[in-house]
């Protein structure tokens, strides 16, 4: 029986590629284990007490701070699981139709 790798319990998260919120840690609102091939790594992202605009931004300012976050972040966001800004931007910025809560956006990133 293969063992579960040490850094998944350290971060306190279920899985590789699931974020979890980490509402304790004094700068970074939220942990991932980032898992691509063989390259692992934790990354820590989000800063603490501050939320994105979310899936659903509903005034002005909300989509400004939206729209300069992904055009700020882009070059980082496109390098892939490997960047907090990639997880930043799935967590914080998702995109969805509807509004979501993020412990819904949580549980839908469990398939990633």
């Amino acid at each position: 029986m293969k063992q579960k790798d040490s850094r998944l319990a350290r971060a306190g998260v279920s899985g590789f590629n699931r974020p979890v919120a980490t509402p304790s840690h004094p700068t970074k609102s939220h942990v991932v284990v980032a898992k691509e091939g063989d390259k692992v790594k934790t990354i820590r992202f989000g800063q603490q007490g501050v939320s994105g605009a979310g899936a659903n931004p509903s005034s002005a300012s909300e989509k400004a701070r939206q729209k300069s976050f992904k055009a700020r972040h882009a070059k980082n966001i496109n390098k892939g699981k490997m960047s907090a800004a990639y997880w930043a931007d799935k967590v914080k910025w998702m995109l969805l139709v509807g509004a979501m809560s993020g412990t819904e956006i949580m549980h839908s990133l469990q398939g990633i």
